[in-house]
């Protein structure tokens, strides 16, 4: 079992630590030069960085949760608005026909991906590629992205991490073999962007488009053994 994805007390995800670190020196060191010498500008750029750093907390941030761990019960592998469900051949991984279930977070949501369904990981894949608007139909074939297969006991699942015209970096912290649970943390991705979900063909999808989801927590698609 991978022992990524605990819950913890530290409320931020991993990896936002630097980017968390850099904005609070910078903020910190605008803060002490604007008490030393007050001045609008030091003020105006002061209360700009402070915005700045609570979006940057708001961004970073990463909530305990319960999910849902029901046999068969595929839940949402990320936070966000259904875009697409579309069935479409599957050409690389699996190479067979699947549901498409598109998932775009904005850079309002929670940017931690959680595992859809318990299994164990049997691949995990880098691509480079584009940096397409992430709701953009192409962008699952051509922006750069992390696909993660899963072999569960109701068949292997795709999840594929997208990188967008602002998320310029995808995280996945598992690797082949680790055994996963329903709603375990598994990655992040920086800013906007999109997460994909491929199931086989015969599930019962649970949502629509336009559906606002929560990783770990909104079913998604059932699925018979």
């Amino acid at each position: 079992m991978s022992q990524y994805g605990a819950d913890k007390t530290w409320p931020f995800a991993e990896g936002g630590g630097p980017t968390i670190g850099i904005a609070t020196a910078l903020w910190g060191a605008v803060l002490f030069l604007w008490r030393r010498r007050p001045g609008t500008f030091l003020g105006v750029l002061a209360a700009l960085l402070s915005t700045f750093w609570l979006l940057i907390l708001y961004f970073f941030r990463d909530p305990n949760r319960d999910p849902l761990q029901e046999p068969g019960l595929v839940v949402s592998p990320g936070d966000g608005e259904v875009v697409a469900i579309v069935k479409e051949h599957e050409p690389h991984f699996l190479r067979q026909d699947l549901i498409r279930i598109s998932i775009f977070l904005s850079i309002f949501d929670v940017h931690v991906q959680r595992v859809p369904l318990g299994g164990r990981v049997t691949r995990v894949e880098y691509r480079p590629g584009k940096f397409l608007q992430a709701f953009r139909p192409e962008a699952s074939l051509e922006n750069e992205a992390i696909t993660m297969e899963l072999d569960t006991p109701y068949g292997s699942l795709l999840v594929r991490q997208i990188a967008g015209i602002m998320a310029r970096r995808c995280v996945n912290y598992l690797e082949v073999g680790d055994e996963v649970e329903t709603g375990q943390r598994f990655g992040l991705i920086r800013f906007g962007s999109r997460v994909d979900l491929f199931v086989p063909a015969t599930a019962q999808v649970l949502v629509t488009i336009g559906t606002q989801v929560s990783g770990g927590i909104t079913p998604m698609v059932r699925l018979n053994e």
